[in-house]
């Protein structure tokens, strides 16, 4: 049987939101320290509850020493905890960081280090070195003439190989006493080569996807456990030595995954985001804490009579982000760097919030944004299900609130998604816009620890966005989340990229996303699909205005080849390619040792006239690209 697809090419129905495919970013699975943010060491100024969090004393058979934590004629106050290290001189002493489950080094490369130190007494040389995860030596330099007050000193050192789990020494040669903090170590090749910036490899996945948006910092951190454990964006953009340290709640969410190392340094704040943004040419959508704690965690609410603070705060952020440099927050967003505004246009009021505790104080964000910054649009919280009790309620408020966007969540297995590719045929068009912004297919159940990134699953959600992009007038916004993963510290799966120190892991996931943002289109056109009866086979058609490309999205996830043929009415096609994703079977996925397993691949298509023949491969999704006349 062959099937046809008859694309009306003179008929464009709904514009697309060039904004439409984006990324959800949060600090999760050690997504931010130990993941984008390229800092090596871990607990680098000695201020988790358990100062040596990180850290181990090295003394040799011959060596004799003390170690211990200090507080008294601190470096800094906002820090005050440094570690002192007493030597007799027999052998080398001192103490180690192992960074994020290692240090990833790689061969001739240099890596920046930085730490404050003075010299109590004697006179020891302070010995820095790389060791391999086997005990190789990889690198050493001698720090002499230590100062007698509190200095800042630094060095390069370069790897003689490359090693994903080395760890730093810092280690007293002589007889003496040495005080050392903030002790910092940053790769040279970080993004953009900006000193103490972001992991570049981490970056560069982010930018290929071609995104249209990036949503930070979350996601659960925002609302924090507790109130006192909400995101404080403010506290993010001082000096980086000066950003607190705060307990990450996927510290300690999950029984089965518990990671007691796990706090959040804000070396990567908001104002690292939205140059991230920028970078990667995404709308920055930054969310707010609408005075809400998480409501599966405590659900502590600040009360209405405090929630004007919380208002300021958001309001606060479009200054920072958009104003001038003659503004109090626009002025300190031009202190750190970046006088031009950031160009914020859309805010997220909560995160996952539910409940008329929340509509009361959404409806208290929306009338002083909609008197002080009308521009902004505001994205309200459907809560964290697609459709049960919580979202039926929620919906007629926005409406009645007038919320510009809202966003919807679900985590489910294929088959949901599968079954809701109409899902917004019958949505009110008049209605605020959909930002369906989490979704992951899960291979097993949600929060398993045994979900894992198959074919079976991307192609799911890719069938599940061809309806997200045909009903582009109700939905302008979707992303997958959570995006990373580090392959020895994750708290959630499954997940759209995975990372050890050295290496970045794409997904099928990723590669259907990156698919959809790179052939987006900027309008829908009609796409006729005979046999429409079969539900396992999905199509979506747009056209591209700048090249005039018709690009049509084909998922087949049933076995066998198939048969199709494409005709195109309305205008005349001059020639067409295809890229391909596709596996032998739909549990496929990409590992690091097979990390393009399930890749795309490009072919070229035989044209006849306007009619195209394709065999469409098992498993598979194909994007065909027709170039018009």
């Amino acid at each position: 049987m062959t099937r046809t697809i008859t694309v009306h090419a003179d008929k464009p129905g709904a514009a697309i939101n060039p904004q439409m495919w984006g990324l959800f970013f949060e600090d999760i699975n050690f997504g931010a320290d130990g993941g984008l943010y390229a800092e090596l060491v871990e607990n680098r100024s000695f201020s988790f509850p358990d100062p040596l969090t990180g850290w181990q004393k090295i003394s040799p058979s011959k060596a004799r020493g003390t170690l211990s934590i200090e507080s008294k004629d601190a470096f800094a106050a906002y820090h005050p905890r440094y570690v002192r290290l007493q030597s007799e001189g027999a052998d080398a002493f001192g103490i180690a960081n192992e960074g994020f489950r290692g240090m990833g080094l790689k061969a001739g490369e240099g890596c920046d280090l930085t730490l404050r130190l003075r010299c109590v007494s004697g006179t020891p040389a302070l010995r820095v070195a790389f060791y391999a995860e086997n005990g190789t030596l990889l690198e050493q330099i001698k720090l002499e003439n230590l100062p007698a007050t509190w200095d800042q000193r630094t060095a390069v050192l370069r790897p003689a190989a490359s090693d994903v789990k080395a760890k730093l020494y810092l280690l007293l040669d002589g007889a003496g006493t040495v005080d050392i903090d903030l002790v910092s170590l940053f790769p040279q090749a970080t993004w953009k080569r900006r000193p103490g910036g972001l992991r570049a490899d981490m970056v560069q996945v982010l930018a290929d996807m071609k995104p249209g948006f990036l949503r930070f910092p979350g996601g659960c951190i925002v609302e924090g456990s507790e109130l006192d454990k909400r995101y404080p964006w403010k506290a993010t953009i001082a000096p980086v030595e000066e950003r607190p340290l705060l307990i990450n709640r996927w510290n300690y969410e999950f029984l089965h995954r518990p990671a007691p190392d796990y706090y959040q340094s804000f070396g990567l704040g908001f104002y690292e985001y939205f140059l991230l943004c920028e970078d990667i040419g995404a709308a920055p959508m930054p969310i707010i804490n609408c005075g809400m704690a998480c409501q599966f965690n405590s659900g502590e609410l600040a009360p209405m009579e405090e929630i004007d603070s919380f208002i300021q705060d958001a309001l606060d952020l479009v200054e920072f982000a958009n104003g001038p440099a003659s503004s109090e927050w626009g002025g300190k967003r031009a202190a750190m760097g970046h006088p031009a505004p950031f160009h914020l246009t859309m805010l997220g009021i909560g995160n996952e919030q539910w409940g008329a505790q929340y509509i009361e104080r959404l409806t208290a964000f929306v009338t002083a944004f909609r008197a002080k910054c009308p521009e902004i649009k505001l994205i309200a919280s459907a809560g964290p299900e697609p459709a049960d009790e919580r979202f039926q309620y929620l919906w007629p408020q926005f409406r009645a609130l007038g919320v510009d966007i809202v966003d919807e969540h679900c985590y489910a297995r294929p088959p949901w998604f599968y079954a809701n590719t109409h899902r917004y045929d019958q949505y009110d068009r008049s209605g605020p816009k959909v930002l369906f912004g989490e979704y992951a297919a899960q291979s097993d159940k949600m929060v398993s620890p045994n979900n894992v990134n198959d074919l079976e699953c991307a192609l799911a959600e890719a069938a599940y966005m061809t309806g997200l992009e045909r009903n582009a007038d109700v939905v302008a916004m979707a992303a997958y989340a959570p995006l990373f993963a580090h392959r020895d510290a994750w708290q959630w799966m499954p997940d759209l990229i995975w990372v050890d120190n050295l290496s970045v892991v794409r997904t099928p996931n990723y590669y259907v996303q990156q698919l959809f943002a790179t052939n987006r289109g900027d309008v829908v056109l009609p796409a006729e699909l005979t046999e429409a009866e079969d539900e396992r086979f999905f199509v979506n058609a747009v056209r591209e205005a700048g090249s005039g490309d018709v690009i049509l999205k084909i998922v087949h996830p049933g076995d066998g080849t198939e048969q199709v043929t494409i005709v195109l009415n309305g205008a005349t096609a001059v020639v067409a390619s295809q890229t391909v994703l596709s596996g032998a079977s739909l549990a496929d996925r990409n590992s690091f040792d097979e990390p393009e397993k399930v890749a795309p691949q490009r072919a070229a298509v035989t044209l006849i006239g306007n009619s195209i023949g394709l065999r469409l491969k098992a498993h598979s999704l194909t994007v065909l690209r027709i170039k018009t006349a």
